[in-house]
C-alpha cells in the first residue's frame, strides 16, 4: 500500500496498460540492458521530444550500463514508496523496450503530476499513441485531476 502526499493513502498504482500497439509495466532492474540499448540509440530525438526542456536529458554522452541500473533502482524505489512512477513501454509480446513514461510530481503547484514520455527514434510513429493513451490512463485510474502533459 503506497501513503504518500503524491497519491492518497491507500492508493494502489496501476502496474500496466496495453493497448494493440504496446504495453506498459513498471521500470526496473530488469529492463536496464534493453532501456539503455533503447535510450542511448535515440539521444537527440528524445531531447526534441515535448517535456524534455531543460536539456539535462537523456545525457548528451549517455551513460553506463551500470549508471543505467543505478537510474533504474531509483526509478524501481520511487515507484515502491509512491514518490513517482516511472513505466517501461514495451512492444505487445514485452520483448523489447521502445520508450519510456514518466509520472511525477509537477514543480509548479498548478499541476497534480508531471507527465513525461519518449519513445526510440525508430518507433517515433508511436509517440503521439502512448502520450495519448497514458493520458486517458491517467482520467481513469490514477487520482490526479490537474495534469501537465508537457505541452502534449
Amino acid at each position: 500500500m503506497i501513503s504518500d502526499e503524491f497519491v492518497p493513502a491507500g492508493f494502489e498504482p496501476p502496474t500496466s496498460l496495453a493497448t494493440r500497439q504496446f504495453r506498459l509495466e513498471p521500470l526496473g532492474p530488469q529492463h536496464n540492458q534493453a532501456d539503455h540499448a533503447a535510450w542511448m540509440s535515440s539521444i537527440e530525438h528524445i531531447r526534441a521530444t515535448p517535456g524534455y526542456p531543460d536539456g539535462d536529458w537523456p545525457p548528451r554522452h549517455g551513460m553506463t550500463l551500470e549508471q543505467n541500473l543505478a537510474d533504474l533502482r531509483r526509478h524501481a524505489d520511487h515507484f515502491t514508496r509512491g514518490a513517482g512512477f516511472t513505466f517501461t513501454v514495451l512492444d505487445p509480446a514485452g520483448n523489447d523496450v521502445i520508450g519510456c513514461v514518466y509520472l511525477y510530481p509537477s514543480a509548479s503547484e498548478e499541476w497534480d503530476v508531471t507527465v513525461q514520455s519518449w519513445v526510440r527514434a525508430d518507433r517515433a510513429v508511436l509517440d503521439p499513441a502512448v502520450a495519448d493513451a497514458v493520458a486517458r490512463w491517467l482520467t481513469t485510474d490514477w487520482p490526479w485531476k490537474r495534469v501537465d502533459r508537457c505541452g502534449r
